[in-house]
């Protein structure tokens, strides 16, 4: 199957209430709005293959992207193209399928970790906090968690909102998983006051790391 002829069967799956889900999580006009489901079966019937995931890459659809983003193999893509799909990933559904399927598993990710956590660029900031948030969760030895709270606290405020999502999850993240700085954590998030206000489904947790670290801490102990 050849890009042209993957771009007509994403075309043919998409769905207008799904365009405008995908519109409110940056997707813009280049979209067919196809569901999450039917790109993953796509990608089985596809199989890996690199070439064809970098070509529909570079189409800047945002479901044809998603679908790339399971057809590439990670370790086949250099530090300078990981950081390009990186900033061109603007999309939260894009971005966040990048970051879990492509990002964690490139044998660099240590190295661009720390440098994109210090990126002018929204996204590439937000994919390097995103790396740490599970870095904090699964693999925290050699980091020095009072140091990340100590940027957090400067530096969450003025981020963009991109970025600022995965910083708070890295803050919540360091206080459900460390009680030792919960309570720091939770003083940061309540003087920050970042999605206090932010508005939920019924029976979702909201997102304000106060509330959230105090609910996920809450279920653990059950």
């Amino acid at each position: 199957m050849n890009t042209k002829q993957v771009m007509a069967r994403l075309d043919e799956l998409g769905d207008e209430k799904r365009r405008a889900f995908n519109a409110k999580r940056g997707a813009g006009d280049n979209q067919f709005g196809v569901k999450t489901g039917d790109i993953r079966k796509l990608a089985k019937e596809i199989k890996v293959d690199h070439e064809l995931g970098l070509s529909l890459w570079e189409t800047g659809n945002a479901d044809a992207q998603m679908l790339a983003i399971l057809l590439v193999r990670p370790k086949d893509l250099d530090a300078k193209q990981l950081a390009t799909m990186a900033k061109e990933g603007t999309c939260e559904w894009v971005a966040d399928w990048l970051n879990s399927y492509v990002i964690k598993k490139h044998p660099d990710k240590e190295s661009l970790r720390e440098k994109w956590m210090k990126s002018k660029d929204a996204m590439t900031k937000r994919a390097g906090w995103s790396m740490t948030s599970e870095r904090i969760a699964k693999n925290p030895d050699g980091l020095d968690l009072d140091a990340l709270l100590d940027r957090i606290e400067k530096e969450m405020p003025k981020a963009a909102p991109q970025a600022q999502w995965t910083m708070n999850v890295c803050l919540a993240n360091i206080g459900i998983h460390h009680a030792e700085h919960r309570d720091r954590a939770l003083a940061i998030g309540e003087a920050l006051g970042i999605y206090r206000d932010y508005p939920v489904s019924k029976g979702c947790t909201s997102p304000f790391a106060p509330i959230y670290i105090n609910e996920i801490v809450s279920r653990r102990k059950a």
